[in-house]
């Protein structure tokens, strides 16, 4: 919602995501095995989501001037990419909700749902190589350069996450939550929609402002992220994941990462006890307890502070990204899905 109460940002998602979903069915398969492999892996497509990520990329393509159409199978491959690494963090995270309904593997199993995801994750592909087409052969590879890049900074932002959990004497600070964050949210939630819109935009393929993009993608994506993290220990049916799913994981936040410096004495040793355990023999008492001192010492506020000015950063960069596009719906549309990411809980 801009400055004149106008909602500039929900008109678009709804219709960029119709435009991914009709793009999308095209490449999940209605075909045998369907009960064991093609239904499962088109679950998480259809259960519905922000589709922030598609419309990111459509939406930069036309404000580069191109038709949205253009960008619409590089938006199914962003957002059939996405829900197969969904399927396999909810594995990793033993997580027993996603978008209002139980996960994946809690339905089918984690042996069919690792398939499903791993399926869905090289179906993607096919989308983005029929999008690729459209362009001249060296922006092509480039493009697919681009999604090779993504996908590695991905997994490697997860496996830093799972080694802190494996590891829970590791000293974790904000600086390594944000790398880690940079690498598993920020490419593919931002940097790399944006930078594939931006190349199928150019009418010429043009060659691409690759730190200006990252820049915006990385302040952009790490509020999200941040942000995504403190709606996580309210819950409810908004949020559509399992309310403090993160103090059950163990995960690091900004907020855990904060009040970890400050334990001591007894606190520290229940602490400490409750970061070396599994997620299974983890007690509700010490849940809520981690929340109440979260909520308490002012963890929680302090990191909605922070998440706010990586917002502000974000608007910036994106007004030196985009000061020589055209004024369009679409440019606006960019500009104010960074604040939109504060009003996901109303």
């Amino acid at each position: 919602m801009n400055a004149s109460g106008i909602d500039t940002v929900t008109p678009l998602l709804e219709e960029y995501g119709a435009l991914t979903r009709t793009a999308m069915s095209e490449y999940l398969p209605k075909r045998e095995p369907r009960q064991y492999l093609y239904d499962p892996l088109a679950d998480y497509p259809t259960r519905g989501g922000k589709m922030m990520r598609p419309a990111l990329c459509i939406a930069t393509a036309c404000a580069f001037g191109a038709a949205p159409d253009r960008a619409a199978k590089a938006a199914a491959a962003i957002e059939m990419l996405h829900n197969a690494l969904l399927i396999h963090d909810d594995i990793e995270d033993e997580s027993e909700e996603r978008r209002g309904k139980p996960t994946l593997h809690m339905l089918h199993g984690t042996p069919i749902a690792l398939n499903a995801g791993d399926a869905l994750a090289m179906l993607s592909l096919r989308p983005m190589l029929d999008n690729a087409r459209m362009l001249p052969p060296p922006v092509a590879l480039n493009l697919l350069h681009d999604m090779e890049r993504m996908a590695r900074f991905s997994a490697e932002g997860q496996a830093m996450e799972l080694g802190w959990r494996a590891n829970p004497d590791v000293s974790v600070t904000r600086n390594d939550y944000l790398q880690m964050v940079l690498k598993k949210t920020c490419w593919l939630a931002a940097i790399f929609p944006c930078r594939v819109g931006a190349m199928l935009g150019k009418a010429n393929g043009g060659q691409v402002a690759q730190d200006a993009f990252i820049r915006f993608g990385y302040f952009f994506g790490a509020a999200f992220q941040i942000h995504d993290d403190v709606l996580n220990l309210k819950g409810g049916k908004v949020y559509g994941k399992e309310s403090c799913g993160d103090l059950w994981e163990a995960k690091r936040t900004l907020m855990l990462i904060d009040i970890a410096s400050q334990m001591t004495g007894t606190d520290k040793a229940r602490f400490d006890q409750f970061m070396a355990q599994p997620r299974e023999e983890r007690d509700q008492a010490d849940v809520e307890w981690l929340l109440a001192r979260m909520q308490d010492s002012g963890a929680i506020d302090r990191a909605f502070t922070f998440s706010q000015s990586m917002a502000g950063a974000a608007i910036h960069e994106f007004g030196r990204l985009f000061e020589a596009v055209p004024d369009s719906r679409d440019k606006t549309f960019i500009r104010d899905l960074v604040t939109w990411t504060f009003r996901r809980d109303h």
